[in-house]
């Protein structure tokens, strides 16, 4: 089994703690190598996870709850893509977006969405777990080698694929944009698109609204607007349905499916299913413990990668990732003149 020892620098801090972790670890007591100690740079607990024994100590000492040890599968560490330096989050596999089709990316937070977009849109490099020796695009070419990211990230590094972002966080775009709605649009307009992006995400009501001014969810549209004028060989959208109602979702499932092309790559991060099915033609699924480790399923039908995600169990790994699933009933509704308490969902 691998060991996977997280601490969250932001819990951990020995001002408010009496560094438990260090002295009830079984291993510090015993041995002349610590498995725990502080590190000098930043002052936060460092586990040696060759050494730590998983007695799960730390974990139950930690007054912060700062602490995580998790066993993993030995042959998981192959498929290892990313890790945020020692003791930090680790991403297993990459989902592989296809030309001409929608990638949906469907899964609990913290499991490495947003960071698997970031290494899709070249604006992170993949350390292949070396975060203290990276390797070269060389070398990251070779690992993917006989998968279809191969070809994938030779593009990148020969500068071949032009991506646009829709990042997850919308709510600072006044800052780095001023002015109205249309002269934004306007300017990064490389399409020719602005005036049907305009139609089809409804956004008549505040064309000439100053950015400053506008609600979540009208900044939710004009990021995603923004993004689709672009002209671009890859779009990647996080979480675009979000502050939108159910009809604003629809039209941005259908603003988004207009750029569907044989040449164009289109991921879309989204947690609600009923969009994602709309927008997306396959699926893969993120699973595993937040903030400490995601593992991407390989793409699936859409119909099928949401009946799995809902089952909780992955047939074709023979992995349950939920130890329940999750089920939805029809309530009829109340007849007229009758009170009642229950909401149907």
């Amino acid at each position: 089994m691998t060991r996977v020892a997280i601490v969250e620098r932001e819990k951990c801090n020995k001002k408010k703690c009496a560094l438990e972790c260090i002295k009830y670890c079984p291993v510090n007591r015993t041995s002349d190598e610590p498995c725990i100690s502080l590190d000098e740079k930043t002052g936060k607990a460092k586990i040696i996870e060759l050494l730590c024994t998983g007695c799960g100590i730390c974990v139950k000492k930690c007054p912060r709850k700062a602490i995580q040890i998790i066993n993993l599968p030995d042959e998981l560490e192959t498929d290892l893509v990313h890790r945020y330096g020692q003791n930090g989050f680790k991403l297993y596999r990459l989902p592989k977006p296809r030309p001409g089709s929608v990638l949906g990316l469907i899964g609990q937070n913290g499991a490495g969405k947003s960071t698997s977009l970031k290494i899709l849109a070249g604006q992170l490099k993949p350390n292949l777990g070396n975060w203290d020796n990276p390797p070269s695009w060389e070398e990251i070419i070779e690992y993917f080698r006989g998968s279809e990211l191969q070809n994938y990230f030779q593009a990148i590094q020969d500068g071949k694929l032009k991506t646009a972002i829709k990042p997850q966080e919308i709510s600072g775009l006044p800052k780095h944009a001023k002015g109205v709605v249309k002269d934004l649009l306007a300017k990064v307009d490389e399409r020719g698109a602005k005036d049907e992006v305009k139609v089809l995400l409804n956004l008549e009501k505040f064309w000439d609204r100053e950015l400053a001014v506008l609600s979540g969810g009208e900044l939710q549209r004009v990021a995603i607007a923004a993004t689709i004028v672009k002209d671009a060989d890859v779009y990647l959208f996080d979480e675009p349905s979000s502050f939108l109602d159910v009809k604003e979702r629809m039209n941005a499932a259908t603003a988004i499916r207009s750029l569907i092309a044989d040449n164009k790559y289109i991921v879309n991060v989204e947690h609600d299913l009923a969009v994602c099915d709309a927008i997306s033609d396959q699926i893969s699924m993120y699973y595993g413990s937040a903030g400490a480790y995601g593992i991407v399923t390989h793409p699936k039908g859409v119909r099928d990668g949401i009946n799995v995600f809902l089952d909780g169990f992955i047939p074709d790994e023979n992995m349950r990732f939920r130890d329940y699933s999750i089920s939805f009933s029809r309530v009829p509704a109340p007849s007229e003149g009758s009170i009642s308490h229950k909401v149907a969902l």
